[in-house]
């Protein structure tokens, strides 16, 4: 155990190292504040606001949905469906297989839909994609943290005249909210972070979309981008716009730890 979390930082440090050591050179407060400017993938001026805006617009509006698809689903497998096993156990493999199916099926997926019905890339688009990407990873982990709730307690609220809906809503969902901290924590680091489900549905602008019908860029693709050019200045960008995005996840996991451990006074 002592020497596989020493790897495990070893590994994080090293990463975080090399991030650090390629990209603080470029890093600046135009990097950050502006959008890109004419020609600034061949090294001219501007920055990644266009991204790093496109990819918290995005992360968000997918996070809504998914807690809205899947809170209600994992409190009725543990509530509402606890005399029907069979089924519990199906949705359960049906989750965990779709968790396990890479992004770009989704993003492939999305795609299809949107040539069938003629529509192009925009935010919304790709919100809906990241959302269908991580829907299985908040309602499973919100599942595994609700299984942990004893039993008992759902027959104690039943026997003071409880129904199910507050059993769920006013029970069951305060005493695992920290699991559904955890669980938005773990959908948000894979959906802020991911490149090829919104390479073809959210498509990418070098402008802050306006509306959820405007494209977006998003930090991953704007650092493929930047990593294909052949000029060392722009591949710099790259390095500093990886260092962005880490630190935004890393503030993410802090603020979530931090939200996690207050919560837990709510638990029994």
């Amino acid at each position: 155990m002592r020497f596989t979390t020493a790897s495990i930082i070893m590994v994080l440090s090293g990463l975080l190292f090399v991030i650090f050591k390629k990209g603080y050179h470029a890093m600046s407060w135009a990097m950050i504040s502006e959008e890109p400017q004419g020609g600034f993938y061949l090294g001219a001026g501007g920055g990644i606001l266009n991204a790093i805006l496109g990819s918290v617009y995005l992360s968000v509006g997918a996070i809504i949905l998914a807690i809205l698809v899947g809170l209600p689903v994992a409190l009725a497998m543990n509530v509402h469906m606890v005399r029907h096993k069979m089924w519990v156990t199906v949705i359960r493999f049906l989750l965990d297989t779709l968790w396990g199916v890479p992004s770009i099926v989704y993003g492939a997926f999305a795609f299809g839909i949107m040539v069938y019905f003629h529509l192009r890339a925009s935010l919304l688009a790709g919100i809906i994609t990241v959302a269908l990407l991580i829907v299985p990873i908040i309602t499973r982990a919100f599942d595994e943290a609700l299984r942990t709730i004893p039993k008992g307690l759902l027959e104690t609220t039943y026997a003071i005249g409880g129904t199910r809906s507050e059993a769920s809503f006013v029970v069951f969902f305060r005493q695992a909210l920290p699991g559904l901290i955890t669980a938005v924590l773990l959908a948000l680091g894979r959906g802020i972070g991911d490149a090829a489900s919104v390479l073809f549905t959210a498509g990418y602008t070098d402008h802050v979309p306006q509306r959820l019908t405007d494209p977006t860029a998003t930090l991953p693709l704007a650092i493929f981008f930047q990593l294909s050019s052949p000029i060392p200045e722009v591949k710099e960008r790259a390095y500093a716009a990886t260092l962005v995005l880490t630190i935004i996840i890393l503030v993410i996991s802090i603020l979530s730890r931090i939200a996690g451990k207050r919560f837990k006074k709510y638990v029994l």
